[in-house]
């Protein structure tokens, strides 16, 4: 059942939580575009890791209230209102997939001892990166799109109400038009009867009354994140994809280099969407606060996303 929670500037939040109620809360913080309906595991596997996972839809996604020029900095204090909410007095997880992860560091760095532990997923490292060329490496339909952003916000603006449009009216069109780019191994995961209903479904979600999340997104993740990631003093996992070409792998190693205790796991033979296939063992790492090396988690013995 969605919960509307009142955040800060007078704003609500939708939100969603699943698994055991007595669980450790951790909060799964959703891609770029994407929704509280995103893909996660089944309620049966989030019961068998002892979690209790939490989402909600950013500003301007789905049904929360849009914020006007807000920041990646700006998810902690969102996610700390819900908290206080749902699991008051408790430390949290955090977890972020691609768009979603610097908004997971964000909570890492600016919440203190509230996090426990976090994880990045496939995700992206702040636009002023010294020492990082930040496109390169990055697939040409990404490249334009967080380009223009910049360079043309209206131009941007008008192609992504163009996406909207064929979303609403065919919820496989986005998968579709990532196909040509996808690599072998995306391709199997998207493919997935399971995986791909998830993400039609939270990407219909997202899109739903506009496109005002998805462009403020892409305006807060190429602007001054408004924090430092190496104030980060919890554990941290940041997970990765080698293959990946819509948030390239050096985007990921250069914050392990500044992240005091961060793992940086860079998995072979795999690519963006291996970050979903890669988050049940992710949230028992995140659920154990980083008390283990890397992913060293026994895989699941049952399908672990919703059928």
């Amino acid at each position: 059942m969605t919960q509307v929670i009142g955040v800060p500037g007078g704003r609500s939040a939708a939100v969603e939580s699943w698994g055991a109620p007595d669980g450790v809360p951790i909060f799964l913080l959703h891609g770029t575009p994407g929704s509280r309906s995103g893909p996660r595991p089944r309620t049966s596997v989030l019961y068998q890791l002892g979690v209790r996972l939490i989402s909600y839809d950013r500003p301007g996604y789905g049904s929360s209230s849009r914020q006007h020029g807000r920041s990646v900095a700006d998810a902690a204090s969102d996610v700390g209102a819900i908290a206080d909410v749902l699991c008051p007095g408790q430390r949290i997880g955090v977890v972020g997939r691609s768009g979603g992860g610097p908004h997971a560091l964000a909570c890492a760095a600016l919440l203190g001892d509230r996090v426990r532990s976090a994880a990045a997923l496939v995700g992206l490292a702040p636009p002023d990166a010294k020492g990082l060329n930040w496109f390169d490496g990055m697939n040409p339909s990404n490249v334009v799109e967080f380009g223009h952003v910049d360079a043309d916000a209206a131009a941007a603006e008008t192609r992504l109400l163009k996406c909207a449009e064929q979303v609403r009216d065919n919820p496989e069109s986005l998968l579709e038009s990532m196909r040509p780019e996808l690599s072998r191994s995306d391709r199997k995961i998207v493919d997935d009867v399971a995986i791909r209903r998830l993400l039609t479904d939270t990407y219909v979600e997202a899109v739903r009354e506009s496109v005002a999340g998805w462009i403020d997104d892409l305006r807060a993740l190429r602007h001054p994140w408004g924090f430092d990631p190496s104030q980060i003093t919890s554990p941290v996992l940041l997970w990765h994809g080698a293959d990946d070409m819509f948030s390239p792998v050096s985007h990921t190693r250069w914050l392990g280099a500044r992240i005091p205790k961060s793992t940086v796991e860079v998995q072979s033979g795999t690519a963006h969407f291996g970050a979903v296939e890669a988050l049940p063992r992710v949230l028992a790492w995140v659920k154990d606060a980083g008390a283990s090396e890397g992913l060293g988690v026994e895989r699941m013995q049952q399908p672990a996303f919703l059928a």
